[in-house]
């Protein structure tokens, strides 16, 4: 899996307030979910994939304003969804904050418009700096919650060469975080969804390191902005899921570009660190259903190794009474037809027919 080194270092003179998920402002005019970072005056950073700002309006247009913010100066993503209806990715350049109208065509009195964030955290983050729109308060309607946490597979990187050509413009420009496949599932059977993904990365070693120079999942999870920045706050937990997913070995697994030195896999190193990883997700989610899954490109003798590991880690809390016993979950193999080997949109939507009876199934237990 391919990973951009992107280094998120933003500074503001606002003072933010740690904020994670399925949360609203004072007014109940905003409802923000996923990992975000809530700042003064009802502005607030999308950080994670598919993590979004949300609100309620009367009349026939409004405005809204974004800024892509990172260390460096480029574009990424958001994309919209009015009154229901899924209405494409707007390309937030580089710079200033910039303004973008929103036309109604729907007779209906008031309006829900979704904002969600389309690339991942490693591809810089986004302000929502406001809207002109004549707002009216948005419900918060409870619903069982699952949390997905994984790689550029689970952030739905590479799967949407729609606007642009795979081998043309940036890695930002194929992402598809709304259409991947854990919000596409969630909204299939009505969860709410919490993303923590980065792509290229593993549980032991990344895509093309060996945890020299690059940080693996145990390592920035806990943060908020998911590096390991520590000006950044840290993740708070406030979401609290019923079911936990974890997708996590694809990159562990890789052979990387074959040009760097890549070492044999390392079946202790990667148990181990997943047995860690589940303890510190235990100790903060005791409630939680936790589901490992397989990669639906990791085949052949990979294959069986990985389903190993999967066995070894899930009987490793086999005598744990304190929380639910560990699930496998495995995803049939499948030919990628996304950018550089990755699934693309209809393939993350077999994935998520795939994987929602099985979800849909522990959430009703629950």
């Amino acid at each position: 899996m391919f990973l951009k080194k992107i280094t998120v270092l933003i500074s503001f003179l606002l003072i933010s307030i740690v904020s994670n998920s399925q949360t609203q402002n004072s007014n109940k005019t905003f409802l923000y979910q996923g990992r975000i970072d809530k700042l003064q005056n009802d502005q607030v950073i999308l950080i994670g994939t598919a993590s979004s700002v949300s609100f309620n309006f009367t009349g026939n247009e409004c405005s809204i304003s974004l800024q892509s913010v990172d260390s460096y100066e480029h574009h990424n993503y958001v994309q919209l969804v009015l009154d229901g209806k899924y209405i494409g990715k707007i390309r937030i350049e580089k710079g200033a904050a910039q303004s973008f109208p929103i036309k109604v065509t729907s007779n209906k009195k008031e309006h829900l418009l979704e904002i969600y964030k389309n690339t991942e955290a490693q591809s810089g983050n986004i302000l929502f700096a406001g809207t002109t729109a004549k707002l009216t308060t948005i419900s918060f309607k409870k619903k069982k919650k699952i949390e997905f946490i994984g790689d550029s597979i689970t952030c739905g990187a590479a799967s949407d060469p729609s606007d642009v050509p795979c081998d043309k413009g940036e890695y930002m420009d194929h992402h598809n975080g709304y259409y991947a496949y854990g919000p596409t599932l969630s909204r299939a059977i009505g969860a709410d969804y919490l993303m923590s993904c980065v792509s290229g990365i593993g549980m032991y070693r990344n895509w093309n390191d060996e945890n020299k120079d690059e940080a693996i999942m145990p390592d920035i999870y806990q943060n908020l902005y998911l590096t390991k920045d520590p000006s950044k706050p840290k993740y708070d937990f406030a979401f609290q899921p019923d079911v936990i997913s974890i997708a996590l070995g694809t990159n562990d697994f890789s052979g990387g570009d074959g040009k760097k030195e890549r070492l044999p896999f390392n079946a202790e190193k990667y148990v181990s660190n997943y047995i860690n990883f589940i303890k510190m997700l235990f100790e903060h989610n005791p409630k939680a259903q936790i589901v490992i899954t397989n990669s639906p490109m990791v085949g052949g003798e990979r294959g069986v190794v990985f389903e190993d590991c999967l066995n070894k880690i899930k009987n490793a809390f086999a005598d744990d009474k304190a929380h639910k016993p560990i699930l496998i979950f495995k995803f049939k193999s499948m030919t990628p037809k996304g950018c550089s080997g990755h699934p693309d949109v209809a393939d993350h939507k077999v994935l998520a027919d795939e994987y929602a009876p099985f979800l849909k199934k522990l959430l009703n237990e629950k």
